[in-house]
């Protein structure tokens, strides 16, 4: 099976931008960073529901988990500088690994965090498969 990846070169943008984004992350969790920008939003639900508005809010957050996603895809999805025949293999058992931590991540949250708490844990998830799959993938490969 030949999956299609990117090349390795992109892997170190992906590590830039992720470490952007926890700088970025550090800086509006520590020292409230925030700023406004105009944003089109096909729905908004603050004080009221809108549909298909441009309205200026914060756009740190967004901006972060941009940061954060694209870094993080970039990483997984970058081959590595020197693939070996088991590397494939490697990336199909993380990837079924990651899927799994995933899945109990999801199960337990939805039997034990309530409220906005789960919302959080909901955030968590938008990087949690990313993330076990790089743990899973890095751990396998050392020797």
């Amino acid at each position: 099976m030949n999956i299609l990846f990117l090349s390795h070169r992109w892997k170190f943008v992906g590590i830039l931008l992720i470490s952007i984004g926890i700088i970025l992350s550090i800086t509006y969790f520590w020292f409230d960073f925030r700023f406004k920008l105009p944003v089109f939003a096909v729905y908004s639900a603050f004080l009221e529901s809108k549909m298909f508005v441009v309205f200026r809010t914060n756009f740190a957050d967004e901006l972060i988990m941009l940061l954060l996603l694209a870094g993080l895809g970039l990483v997984v999805f970058s081959r590595e500088k020197f693939e070996s025949e088991g590397t494939e293999l490697r990336r199909m058992q993380s990837f079924t690994r990651a899927g799994i931590a995933n899945l109990v991540l999801l199960i337990l949250s939805v039997l034990f965090v309530y409220g906005s708490g789960f919302m959080a844990v909901l955030v968590v998830n938008v990087f949690s498969f990313f993330i076990f799959y790089l743990i899973f993938y890095y751990t396998q490969k050392r020797p």
